[in-house]
């Protein structure tokens, strides 16, 4: 009877441990609806997939190393995914300067499944950008992503942090970038909308024209919002693309 490879075994359960840590904070598999049994069956069923192209010769680690290369697994899943969460989060930032200028930012509320804090459009574009995920297979991309990492960062690798650090400064500045020429156009709209009304205000005071702002922005907004829509899934590609982008980068 021939003995287990153990080998193999550590390769795997090294591999799981990243692509599990990955799952819990990269979108779409961080939403709530994915329970913590779920990422673990995907991770562990990613990590078989990959491990016979990374225990090629490896062989079994100590009880202190193993340990501390499984922690690294941990950060570095985690790192990975968040680089993902950051790409993702212009679409959230795009929703809440559009509440924000649009006056629906007095209905803001905690959606628990994913984990967002805001109001309706933050929300809306949340939801809308994770199904689009799906119905793209922009999933797989993301699967992609996560199992192309072990060919930079080896299961018995170091990563270099100094380039993770860059990717995570490229990747707040994005955010912020990609978020404002989302919503930039609608936010200009509203602008002008309210420029509009002060002079109005100064030509005819009796009119009271900023108590008939309210009600004029929130048709502005869900008229130019429709528009936004039609163009969404074009911009869940690009930010997705410039998601991975940076986790190629970070590898």
């Amino acid at each position: 009877m021939s003995l287990p490879d153990f080998g193999w075994l550590e390769t795997v359960l090294l591999a799981g441990v990243r692509i599990v840590a990955f799952l819990i904070v990269a979108p779409p598999f961080s939403h709530g609806a994915f329970q913590n049994r779920i990422r673990v069956m995907i991770g562990l069923g990613l990590a078989v997939a990959v491990a016979p192209t990374l225990s090629a010769g490896s062989q079994p680690l100590d009880t202190g190393p193993f340990i501390e290369t499984l922690v690294m697994q941990v950060i570095v899943g985690l790192g990975l995914g968040f680089l993902i969460q950051l790409a993702f989060a212009a679409l959230q930032s795009a929703g809440g300067l559009i509440d924000l200028f649009g006056g629906f930012q007095l209905a803001q509320g905690y959606d628990p499944q994913s984990l967002v804090d805001g109001a309706q459009f933050t929300r809306l574009f949340e939801i809308t950008a994770i199904a689009l995920l799906f119905t793209t297979d922009g999933y797989q991309m993301v699967i992609a992503g996560i199992t192309r990492s072990f060919t930079a960062i080896p299961v018995s690798g170091m990563p270099d942090f100094s380039i993770t650090a860059q990717a995570l400064v490229q990747g707040f500045s994005q955010t912020f970038l990609a978020a404002a020429q989302i919503a930039g156009p609608l936010i200009l709209v509203l602008f002008l909308a309210d420029a509009g009304l002060g002079l109005l205000t100064r030509v005819a005071p009796a009119l009271n024209a900023f108590s008939l702002g309210y009600p004029l922005k929130i048709l502005i907004t869900i008229s130019f919002a429709g528009v936004l829509f039609v163009l969404l899934p074009g911009v869940v590609s690009s930010v997705m693309q410039s998601g991975l982008s940076l986790l190629g980068r970070a590898g």
